[in-house]
Order: C-alpha cells, then sequence, then structure tokens
C-alpha cells in the first residue's frame, strides 16, 4: 500500500517536477539560436526571422495566448544609427506570449533574441568584423533559453499565481533598445497593469568568482522582501541601479520596477567567438532555479511601486 502511494505521489507531481529548467533544453535553445546556420540573428535578416519564429514556435507548444499585433508578432521598423548603410531601415518584430491567470496585475519577463548578424549593422567588438557569423550564443541566446525555460515551468506547474505573465523576446535590442521601447509606447498590455519586468541578458558565461549580478534592487522597496531568505548554489549579488544594460532600461524609463539578471562581460562580447560551446548551460539552468523563486516570492506580494535609483 505504501508502494502504491508513493508512486500516486510521484505521478502527481511529475508534471510539476518535469517542468523545472533543464541545462539540456538550455544548452538546445542556444545551439537552435546560435548556430552558423543562424548567421547571427542580425535585425531584418530571414535567419532573424527564423528565431522569432522558433521563439513563437515554443510559446504556441506552451499554450500561451498570442499578445502581439499579428498574432505572437509586434511588427516594427527598426533603423540603423550606428554606421551609414544603405539598408538602414530593417524589419523587425517582439515576439509576446501571455499566461493568463485572472490576474489585474501582470509580471513582464524579457530577453533580447537578435544580435550582430555577419558584422554589418555597428557595436562589433572584431577589428574586421564585415562578413563574420557573429552567433551570440551569450549575447543573447542564453536569455532567450532563459526566457523560454522560464514560460515553460510556470505555464506547467500546475499552479494560478496571483499575477499574470506576459513572456517577451525583444528585436532589435543590438540597435539601441529599439524592440522594447516600441512595445512600451505601443503596448498590447496597458502600462498601469503591470507589476515589474525581469530581463535577462548574457546569463551563460557563469564566473563563480564574480557570480551573478541582478541588478535593479533598487527600483522598488519591495525588491529587499522578495530577496529575503534565498539561497541558491551558485553565487549572487544585487546591483541597486535599473537603468542601463539591456532591454529593462527601457521599462525603468517608464517607471516600471525591474530585475536584471547578467553575468558579466568577457573577452568574446561582441565578437564572432561567442559560441555555444563556450556557454555553462548547468550553471544558467541554477541561474534561472534563482529567479524562479524570486519570481515565486514577487507572486505573494502587493503590487510594487517604483523607486527613482539616486
Amino acid at each position: 500500500m505504501k508502494s502504491l502511494l508513493l508512486c500516486l505521489l510521484l505521478l502527481a507531481t511529475a508534471p510539476t517536477f518535469g517542468q523545472e529548467p533543464s541545462a539540456k533544453r538550455i544548452s538546445r535553445h542556444i545551439e537552435k539560436l546560435a548556430s552558423d546556420h543562424m548567421q547571427g540573428r542580425g535585425t531584418g535578416s530571414p535567419e532573424n526571422a527564423k528565431a522569432a519564429a522558433y521563439i513563437a514556435r515554443n510559446f504556441k507548444k506552451l499554450g500561451l495566448t498570442p499578445l502581439g499585433t499579428d498574432g505572437y508578432y509586434q511588427p516594427f521598423t527598426a533603423k540603423i544609427r550606428r554606421i551609414v548603410v544603405p539598408d538602414s531601415l530593417r524589419k523587425a518584430t517582439n515576439v509576446i506570449g501571455f499566461l493568463d491567470n485572472g490576474a489585474p496585475y501582470t509580471i513582464v519577463i524579457g530577453a533580447h533574441y537578435d544580435h550582430l548578424g555577419l558584422g554589418r549593422q555597428g557595436s562589433s567588438l572584431e577589428t574586421q568584423p564585415e562578413g563574420k557569423i557573429h552567433n551570440g550564443a551569450d549575447d543573447n541566446a542564453s536569455g532567450v533559453a532563459g526566457l523560454l525555460e522560464t514560460a515553460r515551468y510556470f505555464s506547467g506547474n500546475g499552479v494560478k499565481e496571483p499575477y499574470n505573465f506576459l513572456f517577451m523576446a525583444f528585436g532589435a535590442e543590438e540597435l539601441g533598445l529599439q524592440g522594447s521601447r516600441y512595445f512600451l509606447n505601443n503596448p498590447t498590455l496597458p502600462l498601469a497593469k503591470m507589476n515589474c519586468m525581469i530581463c535577462m541578458d548574457m546569463i551563460g558565461r557563469y564566473n563563480p568568482e564574480r557570480g551573478v549580478g541582478i541588478g535593479g534592487y533598487g527600483t522598488s522597496d519591495a525588491w529587499p522582501t522578495v530577496f529575503k531568505g534565498v539561497e541558491s548554489p551558485i553565487k549572487f549579488f544585487t546591483d541597486r541601479p535599473g537603468n542601463g544594460g539591456s532591454d529593462n532600461a527601457a521599462f525603468y524609463a517608464k517607471q516600471i520596477p525591474v530585475l536584471f539578471f547578467h553575468t558579466g562581460g568577457h573577452p568574446d562580447y561582441h565578437k564572432p567567438t561567442d559560441d555555444p560551446d563556450k556557454i555553462d548551460a548547468k550553471a544558467e539552468e541554477a541561474i534561472l532555479r534563482l529567479e524562479i523563486k524570486l519570481l515565486e516570492n514577487a507572486t505573494q506580494q502587493p503590487k510594487m511601486n517604483f523607486t527613482t535609483v539616486q
């Protein structure tokens, strides 16, 4: 009888455990998005569109509700400003999926999926970047993998949290946060309904001496309560500002509390050598488990107020 009860218990809890972040799935997402076949996912390229489609397919599999202006997509026009090119206007899109828990407020979780393509749109730190594939495994296939794994967890954990979740893959971040700024100026969900925003950008190159940085700690007086008692096998530290680093800065400018997860710079940043074989997927799995703990704590708090970081 005890064995039967144990089996029934395991069966009942298996779906929740099955949604936990997985290093294997993280690696699979990054290898897909940052392979040479994706040609660096430059804004306006066919490969960038393929990356958006890959994300949308995963959102659909997870049962997320489309919340773009065209299904999961929110198309917009991005502009290259840092260098002079004949095709400075590029088609771009945000990919947006909604987990509706019937709650009055929503937590936004985001990561950008574009990178530098073949080094012809500016920002490369390679000496002669033109024509070289900038795979962007850490920047930011790692963040997109985190986005998909977090969406997988909350859409399949069997819990109806007291907040909704809006999962967003931003386009044209490398051209100056253009995707997130476009969304915030053309929101498909009222900004007043947003509780906070969590951003993942470059979370794949964990350095145990540094740890993972979590910016935005000062953007709401609720964050210390959210972090209270949280432990992790990986080292982490908080930083108060929320107005730099990635798409979180656009949300901070709209007075929405933010957190920004980042494992720090490295010699391959914005170079063709940012490849999938350098990603620490096991560490990223641990980072996502830490993030989920914080998100679960955040869902138990009232709607956050925004505080400006001095």
